[in-house]
């Protein structure tokens, strides 16, 4: 039987908390139509309070490593979702039909950068956690 999953790469800078909760809840919410990647423009190593925040949410991104693009670079993708900025602006062109499709997200470590308690700081990884879930929900 043929997989007639879509795969979708979500994409941000460092590959360390964005793109790694696109990729979970779309792993979450869609495994069923969708087979999902993350990857960075560099490689920032997987933000600890992203995965407390996805598993305060529901999600287990645990088990996720960062990874650069070149790294799944044999992957012919359908489409690639950046997630912030700064990967829009880098984003490769991709060889064949991939569609590309931009939708920035706030920087949770920006955000929590100048709070003191790790109670503040959690609450701007969940905020935008549950922004992302709402994004993928349309999906």
């Amino acid at each position: 039987m043929q997989n007639t999953r879509k795969k979708v790469l979500f994409l941000c800078t460092g590959n360390s908390c964005r793109s790694q909760m696109a990729e979970g809840w779309a792993r979450h919410l869609h495994e069923d139509r969708i087979e999902a990647w993350s990857a960075g423009i560099e490689k920032h190593g997987l933000n600890p309070m992203a995965v407390k925040a996805m598993k305060q949410a529901g999600v287990d991104i645990a088990h996720h490593h960062s990874k650069l693009l070149s790294e799944l670079s044999p992957i012919q993708f359908d489409l690639v979702i950046t997630v912030c900025g700064h990967a829009d602006e880098q984003c490769p062109l991709f060889p064949g039909n991939t569609k590309v499709l931009y939708h920035g997200f706030d920087d949770p470590p920006q955000l929590a950068e100048k709070l003191t308690t790790e109670k503040e700081q959690l609450a701007c990884y969940l905020r935008v956690c549950f922004e992302i879930r709402d994004f993928i929900k349309t999906l």
